[in-house]
């Protein structure tokens, strides 16, 4: 048997599983590329695996992050999560990821110990996705929202009502306008899209959100999803003309509603951001700062260099 159907079998039996990692999951994101599994078996058991996303451009090769795909990194069973046993069982995953010129992989905020890919020659750095925990109730969550938070949540509450009507093909379109307002393109075509949702919607993993006027106008859309721990704020949009609304504020209320009311998790994600303006909102919701690891290796000296001017001209 191969080491994509192992990893199959061994997500049945994971009770923790991160929705980025399941096997369907990564069958519906991974475009122009293929993915696949390290595995390590304990007689005939597979207890640890790492799943990886295999790219190629020109000569290189290398593992990346597919779309749509928050946190990725090495699972254990949970009878296998003791710092020694770690130790050993990364380093068996580390031995089995195929010969690349460059590695950059976000690693699941359950993923605490990263010493045996520091041994390895990989290099880390230190990133940050915001969660709120539901676990008190909604009264205790929206005693964490700030007085402006607040104060438009109550105003869009009057102007605008919440359903979800709107279909996979609209939200794209209403998700678009959010990076057109910007000045850049989406980063995934419609056709992917469509196939994570679809995706999605067979495994009764997502929901959309739509606040309207009394007009009929929609001023904001939000895609939700979540597995057996968190849900996670994974996708949003605005109609750049109605922006002033609060809206958007509104969807993150009812998605935190959702969370907690209809699938009763104790954990609302917004998937993180560094970039300080949307920090701060996240701050006002109350969210706590959770940290992550983004991991890297580069193998190849010519590769590392394309990828920090890539990096140079992206700022510039």
């Amino acid at each position: 048997m191969d080491n994509q159907s192992l990893y199959r079998i061994f997500c049945q039996g994971l009770p923790d599983l991160p929705i980025f990692a399941a096997p369907w999951h990564l069958d519906a994101v991974c475009e122009d590329g293929a993915w696949d599994a390290a595995i390590v078996h304990h007689g005939d058991q597979v207890v640890a695996a790492m799943p990886y996303f295999l790219k190629r451009k020109g000569p290189f090769r290398y593992l990346s992050m597919p779309h749509f795909t928050k946190f990725l990194g090495p699972l254990l069973l949970p009878e296998f999560r003791e710092l020694k046993l770690e130790h050993q069982l990364y380093d068996e995953l580390i031995r089995q990821l195929p010969a690349v010129h460059a590695m950059k992989q976000d690693f699941h905020p359950g993923f605490t110990n990263w010493l045996p890919f520091y041994w390895q020659g990989f290099q880390q750095t230190t990133r940050y996705t915001y969660r709120i925990s539901l676990s008190e109730g909604l009264d205790k969550v929206m005693d964490g929202f700030n007085r402006n938070i607040r104060r438009n949540l109550k105003k869009a509450e009057q102007a605008l009502r919440v359903h979800h009507d709107l279909s996979p093909e609209q939200f794209y379109e209403i998700n678009q306008m959010s990076f057109a307002r910007q000045g850049i393109n989406i980063p995934y075509s419609k056709s992917l899209f469509l196939r994570h949702d679809t995706a999605l919607a067979a495994h009764q993993s997502r929901q959309i959100f739509c606040a309207e006027d009394a007009q009929g106008r929609i001023h904001s859309a939000a895609y939700l999803i979540w597995d057996g721990q968190s849900s996670y704020y994974h996708l949003s949009g605005d109609d750049p003309e109605l922006r002033q609304s609060g809206a958007g504020i509104l969807l993150i209320w009812e998605a935190i509603r959702y969370t907690h009311e209809v699938l009763h998790l104790p954990i609302f994600d917004f998937e993180g951001s560094m970039m300080p303006q949307i920090e701060a909102i996240r701050r006002q919701f109350g969210a706590q700062q959770t940290p992550y690891f983004r991991i890297w290796k580069y193998n190849s000296g010519i590769y590392s260099l394309l990828e920090w001017i890539n990096q140079y001209a992206r700022r510039s």
